[in-house]
């Protein structure tokens, strides 16, 4: 059993249904949930003002709690990085909590990363992937269990059959990265970790393919992407295509453009993102990144 602390650095939480369920479903695993006593406020769009997000930070990494959990993404974060209590935040992961989320929660893996260069995690969110009216995803509760259990020791997928041509080869790298959007924006400040030959994983949603190709000339210009060992891309989902107007334009032409722009390998297929299959992913660890033909396999160890 895991003491598993909820709290809400971004956006409010508008599905309340949501967010009970996925507090029953974690009880009924045999985990101690706490709640923060903000984690269901609401500002304008966001889980309470700036200070208000500032202070649950503090709270969840004074819990003591085994994980910290986010209840969901959406915005808000990169507003209250300067904010942060990063002390605090560097104890309780040495004292053991493990920070947990994804898509805004970018945002802090990332200052984390470049301010203490600490492991944090990213992974489920409380609402929507604990909290859906359709049971969750084997594999995601699978991995979570295993960080829980401080099992975790790696993730393997098949890619599409197009790449098993492509063999990958990387060790001892840096991993980083998380939701494409809040990585970009946070170019040029000082919560950009400066990682040099590491494996920058990415992933989206709702950004049309050619978006996520504008973001990628920005890594690219900036000499981000060349500096890596392998860009890995996880999910990239909820957009809609124009037939009429991209003219076969599409996520597939991203990714062989960026192929044809830097000397890194770029792997496809990782099971992360916003979907129901996802995988934890240890922002900050040294992993090591194989591929078989159509298989690929990320190791980090015991952590």
């Amino acid at each position: 059993m895991a003491h598993i602390y909820v709290f809400s650095p971004s956006s409010a939480v508008r599905d309340k249904a949501a967010f009970r369920r996925g507090v029953k479903r974690l009880q009924a695993l045999g985990h101690e949930v706490e709640i923060d006593n903000a984690a269901l406020d609401c500002h304008m769009r966001f889980a309470g003002d700036d200070a208000t997000r500032i202070a649950s930070v503090g709270r969840a990494a004074a819990s003591g709690a085994d994980i910290a959990l986010i209840s969901r993404g959406g915005y808000g974060l990169t507003r209250i990085l300067p904010g942060l209590p990063y002390k605090a935040i560097a104890k309780a992961i040495d004292s053991g909590t493990q920070f947990v989320g994804l898509s805004d929660f970018t945002a802090f893996n990332q200052a984390v990363l470049a301010k203490t260069g600490l492991i944090t995690w990213q992974g489920p969110a409380l609402g929507e992937d604990f909290g859906p009216q359709t049971e969750p995803d084997d594999i995601t509760l699978a991995c979570f269990e295993d960080l829980v259990a401080e099992q975790g020791e790696g993730a393997g997928w098949q890619r599409p059959k197009a790449e098993a041509t492509l063999q990958v080869r990387v060790t001892d790298a840096v991993l980083w990265g998380g939701n494409l959007s809040v990585l970009v924006s946070l170019l040029g400040t000082p919560y950009f970790p400066p990682i040099d030959k590491g494996v920058l994983f990415l992933e989206d949603v709702g950004e049309h393919p050619y978006r996520i190709e504008r973001m990628l000339t920005q890594l690219l210009h900036a000499g981000v992407l060349a500096r890596q060992k392998a860009v890995v891309l996880g999910q990239f989902t909820n957009f809609k295509l124009v037939p009429t107007h991209d003219k076969g334009f599409k996520l597939s032409t991203v990714v062989g453009w960026l192929r044809s722009q830097i000397k890194p390998p770029v792997v496809t297929g990782l099971p992360f993102g916003h979907v129901p299959t996802k995988v934890l992913l240890p922002v900050g660890a040294k992993v090591d990144l194989f591929t078989d033909e159509r298989d690929a396999l990320m190791v980090w160890g015991h952590i």
